[in-house]
């Protein structure tokens, strides 16, 4: 290959992921041509692409990018997987997919510059909460002690408001209160 086509190569890699904070690194050889046609199909629906990399020439691309913690990844034949809503989400339907076809290895993936390696890696990874999920956490644990002192401040207001009309029912009725000792 030229020099000239390497550049251009590297400079479309650069282009793709350059703003990319997280990626996959999986092996999609040997995939059956239906296989891989629906799988790339189901992805694109999450908005996730997978494109196939000469790995010298995206080793140079990486360099100096959050994706370049990737490089240790990128042997033998080498698939980049990234887009969707986060690295996470995108991790959870490689890891789905990986389920379904054998032929279908995962290499690693990086997320805010943190390399995990291998298939352990990917499916560590696939578990993380996405930045939507640790949103909705952090905002219940917030709330949750607000929650219980409210309840704590209303039930004893409860309780007195209940006994007290049962107090006003009986009177009413003409009743006598006894006192509960």
């Amino acid at each position: 290959m030229s020099k000239p086509v390497k550049e251009m190569i590297m400079t479309d890699y650069q282009r793709r992921f350059g703003e990319l904070e997280g990626a996959l690194i999986v092996d999609i050889r040997g995939i059956e041509a239906n296989e891989n046609n629906a799988m790339r199909q189901e992805l694109a629906k999450s908005g996730v692409r997978i494109t196939v990399v000469k790995n010298a020439l995206a080793r140079k691309a990486f360099s100096g990018t959050a994706l370049e913690a990737l490089s240790g990844a990128l042997t033998g034949p080498a698939a980049v997987a990234h887009g969707g809503e986060s690295v996470v989400e995108t991790a959870r339907l490689i890891v789905d997919w990986a389920r379904k076809v054998n032929e279908f290895s995962l290499k690693g993936a990086v997320l805010d510059g943190e390399y995990f390696a291998g298939e352990a890696g990917v499916k560590h990874l696939s578990t993380f909460p996405t930045k939507e999920e640790a949103k909705a956490r952090v905002v219940q644990l917030v709330l949750s002690p607000a929650g219980n002192l409210v309840g704590a401040a209303m039930a004893p207001g409860g309780n007195i408001l209940g006994i007290v009309k049962e107090m006003q029912e009986r009177l009413e009725k003409g009743e006598s209160i006894a006192k509960v000792g």
